[in-house]
C-alpha cells in the first residue's frame, strides 16, 4: 500500500501540475464561456482542463472511479473502491473576470475518505499537496495550521450576512471578514495559516472539497458540515449542506457558535 500510494500521489501531482499549466495559458490569453445553468458559468478552459487530468489520471489507473463537475456522472463510481474526484477550474467566476483566485483540484477517495489531494493556483504560483498520514505542503514546504484565535477576533474567509444580526452564527463586530470565489482555495489557505477559518453555508459537491479536505486535515484542521459532522465522499448524493475549515478550538467555537444561533 505505501509504494501504491506513493505511486498514485506522483501521478495526482503530476496531473495537477500539467493541467494547472494549460489553464494558466486560457487565464492569461482568454476563452470563450457560457452558463450551463443561470448563474452556473463554465468556459473552453474547465473543459480542456478537465479533458487532460481525465486522460492522464484514468489512463494511469484504469482501474479507479471518476468523479468531476464537468463530467456527466454515472454509477460506475459507487462500484469503485478508489475514485478520482476533480474540480478542473474551482472559481470559474473569479477566473473569468481575471482575477487570481481560482485552482485546479484534484483529489483520490478510498472507500468515502480523501487520502491524496492536490490544489493549485497557478496565476499566485501555489501548488498545495497532502497524502494521508505524512502532511500537508505548500511548494514543498511543511504546512501546520495554527490554533488559539477566538472567533470574534478571527479573520475569516466567509459572508459576514451569517453572523450580522439575524444570520446563522453570533453577531461578530470585531472579526475580519474576506471573499474568495474558490472554495477549494479558501479551505487551503486555512491550512496555510493565512486566515483562521472558513466558513460557508451554501451546498457544496464532492469534487469542490475533496481534494482540499485531505490538505487540511493533514496541516491540522477539523474539516466538517455546519454541524460538525465529517464528509464522506462517492456516495450516490455527492452535495453537502456546507463546510466549516478551521483549527480545532476555534472550530469547536464556530460549530457551537451556529448552533446557538
Amino acid at each position: 500500500m505505501p509504494d501504491e500510494i506513493t505511486a498514485d500521489a506522483d501521478l495526482l501531482n503530476a496531473a495537477v501540475a500539467e493541467a494547472s499549466e494549460l489553464a494558466l495559458k486560457y487565464f492569461n490569453n482568454g476563452t470563450k464561456s457560457w452558463e450551463k445553468s443561470p448563474g452556473n458559468p463554465v468556459s473552453n478552459a474547465d473543459l480542456a482542463v478537465d479533458t487532460l487530468l481525465k486522460d492522464r489520471l484514468t489512463m494511469g489507473r484504469p482501474d479507479y472511479g471518476w468523479l468531476s463537475e464537468e463530467t456527466p456522472d454515472t454509477s460506475d463510481r459507487l462500484g469503485r473502491d478508489r475514485v478520482w474526484m476533480v474540480d478542473p477550474i474551482d472559481g470559474t467566476r473569479a477566473f473569468l473576470k481575471g482575477r487570481p483566485e481560482f485552482t485546479v483540484c484534484a483529489g483520490l477517495v478510498e472507500q468515502g475518505r480523501p487520502v491524496l489531494g492536490a490544489v493549485c493556483n497557478p496565476a499566485a504560483e501555489e501548488f498545495f499537496e497532502a497524502r494521508v498520514g505524512t502532511g500537508a505542503r505548500l511548494n514543498g514546504a511543511k504546512l501546520l495550521a495554527r490554533d488559539g484565535t477566538e472567533l470574534t477576533t478571527a479573520k475569516l474567509l466567509a459572508s459576514p450576512r451569517t453572523f450580522a444580526p439575524g444570520g446563522a452564527g453570533p453577531a461578530l463586530p470585531s472579526a475580519e471578514f474576506s471573499a474568495v470565489n474558490s472554495i477549494a482555495y479558501r479551505m487551503v489557505l486555512i491550512a496555510a495559516g493565512r486566515f483562521n477559518a472558513t466558513i460557508s453555508m451554501a451546498p457544496k459537491s464532492d469534487w469542490d472539497i475533496a481534494a482540499a479536505d485531505i490538505i487540511c486535515r493533514e496541516a491540522g484542521c477539523f474539516v466538517t458540515d455546519q454541524w460538525g459532522s465529517e464528509f464522506s465522499y462517492n456516495a450516490r448524493d455527492i452535495r453537502h449542506p456546507g463546510v466549516v475549515v478551521a483549527p480545532p478550538a476555534l472550530h469547536r467555537e464556530i460549530i457551537s457558535g451556529l448552533a446557538a444561533a
